[in-house]
């Protein structure tokens, strides 16, 4: 995929290592515009249909601020019940009123392929958002982008890394897509750590072996890993038949100082794809980690707005001129010589 511009974003399987190299340069170089160092124009007067009809925070909000902070506007569905679709109306009308009303989309739905259908009616590139327990692909990249920034800081790159996957594995849409874009480099080992009922499905296992990479499955966190990130993932309970078979497995796998400490190095990269699940019975990461440096969490989260700029200024084509829209921040430049003024 080297030429993104009017086209979907809706599976991991769309990307090769040079398209990835090309969002990831694209996301470089949006870091002044979401510092607020900058600002550019240069979706002025265009808008984003941000469609989310499964609970979200952190991938609705991020898709909004990417688009705004790119001079665009923004206008959101949130949830089934206030859409037509909860009165009947089919993926594909709601894709062809909708697209109407925008310039790009940005979609989540709880039944995997939704997005991909919703897609086949829609008069303007579609984001996939997340659909069910299918794939999240921004998520991946948000991911890996940031898999490459905290190893590059360790001094070294994605071949030959050594990562753990921890939680539901069977549920977890971001590790899912994440494995498949993992599969691309070379040398990867995983470790897949999860309850036997929660393991990583057979076909995400064929893409990495086919792939060339090794994994190990197992159910128990074992010994001293070499482990160069450790993801984390929390117990996906929306996608069980109920919360008592949920409860099951809640807290079944948790982090803390000490945990990782006996079983990961001391330069070991901890992510999470958010939200976790801080209640007393999971606890998934523990506030003791807070103050970890290897705790990317947040970092990450930040690497999402940059990711998803990229993807923006690629489907609608305007990568090679965002500085031509340049302007100054106009707010945080007031604040500046208020602050100044005071001292």
């Amino acid at each position: 995929m080297s030429n993104f511009r009017g086209k979907h974003i809706l599976s991991v399987n769309q990307f090769d290592l040079d398209s990835i190299r090309q969002i990831f340069s694209v996301a470089d170089q949006m870091a002044p515009y979401a510092h607020r160092k900058k600002r550019t124009k240069v979706l002025d007067g265009a808008i984003l249909g941000n469609l989310f009809f499964e609970a979200s925070t952190r991938t609705r909000v991020s898709f909004g601020t990417a688009f705004n902070l790119l001079g665009g506007e923004v206008r959101e569905t949130a949830g089934m019940a206030t859409s037509a679709l909860s009165k009947g109306e089919s993926l594909y009308d709601t894709a062809r009123v909708l697209s109407s009303y925008s310039d790009v989309v940005a979609m989540r739905h709880p039944d995997s392929g939704s997005v991909a259908e919703f897609a086949e009616g829609s008069r303007v590139p579609v984001i996939n958002g997340g659909d069910g327990a299918n794939e999240h692909p921004t998520q991946a990249l948000l991911d890996l982008y940031t898999i490459a920034k905290e190893l590059k800081f360790h001094g070294h790159g994605i071949d030959g890394m050594h990562i753990a996957m921890i939680g539901d594995l069977k549920h977890g849409r971001t590790v899912h897509s994440l494995s498949k874009l993992l599969s691309l480099y070379r040398d990867i080992r995983f470790t897949l750590i999860s309850p036997k009922e929660l393991a990583m499905p057979d076909s995400v296992l064929d893409v990495i072996q086919n792939a060339g990479h090794r994994f190990k499955v197992t159910d128990q966190l074992e010994g001293n890993m070499d482990a160069d990130i450790c993801y984390q993932t929390r117990i996906q309970e929306e996608r069980f038949e109920s919360q008592q078979e949920a409860n099951l497995y809640r807290g079944k796998f948790r982090l803390n100082q000490d945990i990782y400490t006996k079983h990961f190095q001391s330069k070991t990269v901890i992510m999470h794809p958010l939200p976790r699940d801080s209640r007393a019975d999971a606890n998934e990461l523990d506030n003791d980690l807070n103050l970890n440096p290897n705790l990317a969490i947040f970092r990450q989260a930040d690497n999402g707005v940059l990711v998803r700029m990229a993807l923006f200024a690629l489907t609608l084509g305007v990568e090679n001129i965002i500085s031509n829209y340049d302007c100054d921040v106009q707010w945080f430049s007031t604040k500046s010589e208020a602050t100044n003024n005071e001292n």
